[in-house]
């Protein structure tokens, strides 16, 4: 057992490994930042070193001092967070990206060549269907969109040449739940009468729920993926992505990160690692507190047609809920993301959405009228037509997503400032 497993996750999240190759902490509390592209090499022999161990599947990273040699390879910030974001998620490796979208683009490219095959819930991040539906199919990739808890449905959609199935739990925007276990479960069925390279790869974009609510590793899962901006990050100042799986995918990763050039700058990496992850646990209590009261008011409110919530009784999955989403003390953890939807039919409710989010962005200091989550500032943004507008119509009907819907991230502001100006607002609708 390692220094670290004796210590609950909260303390590793702050302290990181106990020791580590990535860095000498004799005199360092917080490793500094670097700054150089290039690193010094004593000797040809050295660097002839460093190169042979870059993405060699035989050199483990975590126990062999590394060469660094160049910065879009590998450096010390981005190395000492992946290995905290790699225990985080209870994963053998993690590979960081310079953003979100660059880790989803790896996790699934790394699965698939000309001729595959993607299954993807129809829930999901606006630009990771852009990317599977537009870029992917150039390249001959095809992909169909199967609600993944339809399980005769899934059943009947996976194909010789399917490599991947692709979901978010909970859902972007929706907060739909998939059954993880049920989804695991099929797929190894179907994986024991296939040969290794052609096996079907699970991958789960955790953002909405964060390592804090939700590790589908442990329930089997292949890899996770995480847009680091988001909650881990926490402040809304840096981007980066991460995919954390088993080691045999670390070497693909690396290779890939380097030839598309994808790699997690140095600045950004020293931010998640000291600010971010260290605050994740205590910032995402705080804000799922301020979620559940929000989420209670939302439902009882008179001009609110339907609020979906992990944490409500009134949440269709709230059994699934209690299942998977679990902190990391094993306590229920519904999480800080809301959605909901306004009354009236789809023209009704759309223009009724679009008053409550432009009252917010002109009258609101609680609230803040922009994309992206998981900051300490309650973000507040209306899918249909922001993050999921490139999404076609059709396609957020199958989806879930209402004209009239809209997503909200709890921060850490005063929940009866939230509250209050959710109230004015809503007198708008």
């Amino acid at each position: 057992m390692s220094a670290e497993e004796t210590y609950r996750d909260r303390s590793v999240l702050i302290h990181g490994k106990f020791r580590s190759e990535k860095w000498t902490f004799e005199d360092h509390i917080l490793p500094p930042i670097t700054t150089a592209v290039s690193f010094r090499l004593r000797s040809a022999e050295r660097g002839y070193e460093g190169f042979c161990q870059f993405a060699n599947p035989d050199f483990n990273r975590d126990t062999t001092p590394p060469v660094y040699i160049y910065d879009r390879l590998d450096e010390p910030c981005s190395s000492l967070l992946e290995q905290t974001l790699a225990f985080s998620e209870k994963g053998d490796c993690a590979v960081c990206f310079s953003t979100g979208m660059a880790a989803i683009s790896a996790a699934i490219g790394i699965n698939v060549r000309q001729g595959s095959h993607i299954i993807y819930h129809p829930a999901i991040y606006g630009c990771t269907h852009g990317h599977i539906t537009n870029w992917l199919t150039r390249y001959g990739i095809t992909n169909d969109a199967v609600n993944l808890n339809d399980f005769d449905t899934l059943r009947a959609a996976i194909r010789p040449e399917t490599k991947v199935i692709y979901f978010e739990t909970p859902s972007n925007p929706t907060m739909e739940l998939i059954d993880i276990a049920k989804v695991v479960a099929l797929v190894k069925e179907i994986n024991e009468g296939r040969e290794e390279a052609e096996r079907i790869v699970t991958i789960v974009d955790n953002t909405f729920a964060s390592p804090y609510a939700q590790r589908p590793l442990t329930m089997g899962i292949d890899l996770v993926i995480h847009s680091l901006t988001k909650h881990i990050g926490g402040f809304g100042a840096t981007m980066g992505g991460v995919v954390i799986g088993p080691r045999k995918v670390e070497t693909e990763l690396l290779l890939y990160r380097k030839d598309f050039g994808a790699s997690l700058s140095p600045d950004a990496a020293w931010h998640i690692l000291t600010y971010g992850i260290p605050t994740l646990a205590v910032r995402l209590e705080r804000q799922q507190e301020s979620a559940m009261r929000v989420a209670e008011f939302l439902d009882l409110h008179h001009k609110v047609g339907r609020v979906a919530y992990p944490g409500l009784d009134s949440f269709p999955q709230r059994e699934l809920a209690q299942q998977q989403m679990r902190d990391i003390d094993g306590d229920f953890a519904p999480g800080a993301m809301i959605y909901f939807e306004l009354k009236g039919n789809p023209q009704e409710s759309y223009q009724s959405a679009m008053r409550v989010v432009n009252h917010l962005a002109q009258n609101s200091l609680s609230i803040t009228l922009a994309v992206s989550l998981g900051q300490i500032r309650t973000l507040v943004e209306h899918p249909a037509s922001m993050t999921h507008a490139v999404v076609p119509p059709e396609h957020q009907a199958k989806a879930g997503i209402a004209p009239g819907g809209i997503r909200l991230a709890l921060g850490l502001e005063d929940v009866r400032d939230i509250l209050r100006d959710l109230e004015h607002a809503l007198e708008q609708a």
